[in-house]
């Protein structure tokens, strides 16, 4: 599922949209309203056949407070974005594109996910890259070849990812 910033109300602006996670299996989505945040401030788009369960903000806070194990879950989750949205500014800061690249692949992939396995991506054009990773098609073309040619990457039935395109992320 995509999560990306929900169009502005008033018309007369110009609505800009940017990817800012990719969510999976057993993520949350919809949480603010949990704060008080009243006005939806992004958008959920299924982009694979999706089952999701809503809950009602008042039973979420019966279910936070009786199971504990959903609580730790959720606490769990919040803080892990957290960790990655703090990534997420400060990576355009000190990583050249290429590395940007291959962080949102691994991303992508679910690299580090335990419960998940590393394979094939959802189908994501090269333009959807080149905006999750601030850069240009053009230049995510060219690192995708190069990634295809050292093995990083392979395309067979989808977008497959080695995880040792971590190796690019760790190169200084």
């Amino acid at each position: 599922m995509l999560l990306s910033p929900a169009p502005r109300q008033n018309q007369e602006r110009i609505c800009k949209q940017a990817i800012v996670a990719i969510l999976g299996p057993g993520d949350f989505f919809g949480d603010g309203c949990l704060v008080g945040q009243t006005i939806r401030m992004g958008t959920t788009t299924a982009v694979t056949p999706t089952t999701v369960l809503v809950i009602e903000k008042s039973e979420m806070f019966k279910l936070l407070h009786a199971e504990h194990g959903l609580s730790d879950l959720f606490i769990k989750f919040m803080l892990a974005r957290n960790i990655r949205i703090e990534a997420d500014l400060i990576d355009p800061l000190f990583n050249s594109s290429e590395k940007r690249l291959a962080r949102t692949l691994l991303l992508l992939a679910r690299y580090g996910k335990q419960d998940q396995p590393h394979g094939v991506l959802p189908k994501m054009s090269q333009e959807t890259l080149a905006e999750m990773t601030g850069t240009t098609r053009s230049r995510v073309n060219s690192f995708m070849n190069k990634f295809r040619k050292f093995g990083f990457i392979k395309y067979n039935d989808g977008l497959q990812i080695n995880t040792s395109l971590l190796s690019v992320v760790l190169h200084e």
